[in-house]
This record gives structure tokens, C-alpha cells and sequence, in this order.
């Protein structure tokens, strides 16, 4: 894994692989199956070119997150969820949850 450990405990773990704005919105964008880069980059409004693929490496280093790349002309590449990417998703379902219930007031309470 690409993370920096020792870790104090699972969620410093948790939050080292998920970290920054862009990964946990990777891994969730992935969870409905395999997308090409320029369908993430659709998925994900506002993150750079340079930014996607930094992050899709990082997940890749901590085996979150396959790439396949299939030989043809044009050439193909498809990004899809490891089991193990999958089992992280899992667990940000109830952080989305909270989220979701909690978006206003975030919003509200958030310097602009």
C-alpha cells in the first residue's frame, strides 16, 4: 500500500487512503461497474486531467482500484473496483448517508 503507517488506528488507516477530495468520489463513481477515463472525468466535474490520474494511481498503489488495459486500435483502458475497493465503499455508504442527512446544515455552517 502507498499509504505513509504507522498507523494509530483503523480510521488514520481509513482516512490515509481516502484521503484528499477526489478518492472517495473515484471509488464511488466506480461502484456501478468499469468506466473509462474520460467517463470518470464526466463523473467528476471540476477534477483536472493531471489531478485524475494522480489519484487513480494512488488507488491502484494501495490495490483499490484496477486497470485493465485492453490491446487494440484504439487502444482501451478500463478502471474498475478491486474486491478490496469494493469492501472501502462499503464502508462509506453510512459516511454518504450522514452526509446526505447533513448537507444543509454543512453547507450553512461552512465559510464561503
Amino acid at each position: 500500500m502507498a499509504g505513509r503507517g504507522p498507523y494509530s488506528c483503523g480510521l488514520d488507516a481509513a482516512v490515509d487512503v481516502v484521503g484528499g477530495k477526489w478518492k472517495a468520489l473515484i471509488l464511488w463513481e466506480l461502484h456501478a461497474g468499469p468506466r473509462r477515463f474520460a467517463e470518470l472525468r464526466r463523473g467528476l466535474p471540476g477534477v483536472s486531467e493531471k489531478m485524475l490520474i494522480q489519484q487513480l494511481r494512488e488507488l491502484q498503489a494501495d490495490e483499490l482500484v484496477h486497470r485493465e488495459v485492453y490491446r487494440q486500435v484504439p487502444p482501451k483502458v478500463e478502471y474498475s473496483l478491486t474486491e478490496f475497493g469494493a469492501s472501502l465503499n462499503r464502508a462509506l455508504v453510512p459516511l454518504g448517508d450522514w452526509g446526505e442527512r447533513h448537507m444543509a446544515r454543512i453547507t450553512t455552517n461552512r465559510p464561503r
